[in-house]
């Protein structure tokens, strides 16, 4: 405004470059923004990559397949586009934004030229009018500047934020209801029904189980069989809630899934699978993941009846011992005891067992089974096995097939009737 007061025309002269630095400014912006995400990409990707080949799984591999010319031509080449971007960003529209600083350098003198043309008019600029005018700008122009600059960060900063914003801008699919039923964990039961259900994957085509219909009392032992693709294992997803079925209801006692509360279904519902997860901390750490609050007492006695407590016991720091990354100092039957170890000192009423003892030896396995068979007492066990002589003594064998339940009954009833479970029982 003060510059407007002072001569209009030497006002309107100035501000004229303005609109030229703006764009100059935000095409630089723009060009940044575009590389700090690419660069923030292959970042991404050069971390993931040293994380995997740094793993204790990663160097086994790399060892066992003589792997390591080939990982290092791969961290060689993602950390050289990781430097090529680096290098693209800090250079980028430099020579752009080298035009502004020149522009605004040079307008004192592009003013003090105009105001010289200007002292030919029937109006001129006083010397005073120039003095002032030039010393307005040099206030103005370098706080323009600034902003300029500013612009120019927070796009690039933009950029670093844009894929933390990806994952918040992600729809949550598994909501829990606005009013949700909560179920006391003394007063849980572990009764399942499953009702109509059909259930089709998000990136899949066809259902993968179609109108399945099944009721499990309280405190049995149900199997699911069935052949190879035969839908027998994606029930455990959206009984477990990681998914919600597109048709039918599934109830635990009597409480639709999705109306049911998170903490009641993780109280009623335990998943051991094929693959447990452990921490990389302490045996103590993992037992103590689901009940922060258990006595060693209590760890010691749910050990015992997983059938893992002397092997604990047998090592040099006992129940301080670090399992190590993904538990790779324990065999497969023992991390799967640690886990079945950490479910017992959650007590829930609804233990689902998937493939759990699939890849054990058998020796492990029998070890799995008598952990399994403790285990289970005066709870609802739902098993899905490949294995059919791990599930003859289930009180409900329900056969799959093509994502249908096409038989279900007691091994000597399924038996007689001469069908796919007795056709899988002979072929296996």
């Amino acid at each position: 405004m003060a510059i407007v007061l002072l001569d209009w025309r030497l006002a309107l002269f100035v501000l004229l470059m303005v609109p030229g630095t703006v764009l100059i400014s935000a095409r630089v912006a723009r060009m940044r923004e575009a590389l700090a995400y690419r660069q923030r990409a292959r970042a991404a990707d050069l971390s993931a990559a040293v994380r995997e080949t740094l793993s204790v799984w990663g160097i086994i591999l790399a060892r066992t397949m003589g792997g390591g010319p080939h990982l290092t031509r791969r961290f060689d080449r993602i950390s050289h586009d990781l430097s090529r971007l680096e290098v693209r960003l800090h250079k980028a529209g430099e020579w752009q934004w080298s035009l502004i600083g020149f522009a605004l350098a040079a307008l004192p003198a592009l003013t003090l030229l105009a105001g010289g043309f200007l002292m030919h008019t029937d109006n001129p600029a006083s010397i005073g009018t120039l003095v002032a005018m030039i010393a307005l700008q040099e206030q103005l122009l370098w706080s323009f500047e600034q902003l300029l600059e500013i612009g120019r960060d927070s796009r690039k900063t933009r950029a670093l934020f844009a894929r933390i914003f990806e994952y918040l801008d992600e729809p949550v699919e598994i909501t829990e209801a606005a009013n949700p039923v909560t179920i006391p964990h003394a007063e849980m039961r572990g009764e399942v029904q499953i009702d109509h259900v059909s259930f089709a994957y998000p990136d899949g085509g066809r259902s993968a189980v179609h109108d399945v219909s099944l009721t499990i009392p309280p405190g049995i032992h149900a199997a699911i069989v069935g052949p190879t693709a035969s839908g027998k294992t994606t029930p455990g997803y959206p009984l477990a809630r990681l998914y919600d079925v597109q048709d039918g209801a599934i109830h635990l006692d009597g409480v639709d899934l999705r109306d049911l509360s998170f903490e009641s279904l993780s109280q009623m519902l335990e998943v051991v699978s094929q693959e447990p997860y452990l921490l990389h901390a302490s045996v103590a750490e993992n037992l103590r993941f689901a009940p922060p609050d258990a006595t060693e007492a209590e760890l010691i006695a749910a050990a015992k009846v997983a059938q893992i407590h002397d092997h604990i016991a047998a090592l040099p720091a006992g129940y301080d011992t670090l399992v190590g990354e993904g538990g790779h100092r324990f065999s497969g039957g023992e991390k799967q005891r640690l886990a079945l170890a950490r479910t017992i000192l959650r007590d829930p009423p609804i233990l689902l067992l998937d493939e759990a003892t699939s890849a054990l030896d058998t020796r492990t396995e029998r070890a799995m089974s008598l952990a399994l068979a403790a285990m289970s007492r005066g709870r609802t066990t739902i098993t899905i096995a490949h294995r059919l002589s791990t599930i003859r003594n289930a009180d409900l064998i329900v056969v799959m097939q093509h994502g249908r339940m096409v038989e279900a009954g007691s091994h000597e009833a399924l038996l007689a009737q001469g069908g796919l479970y007795a056709a899988l029982l002979r072929d296996g």
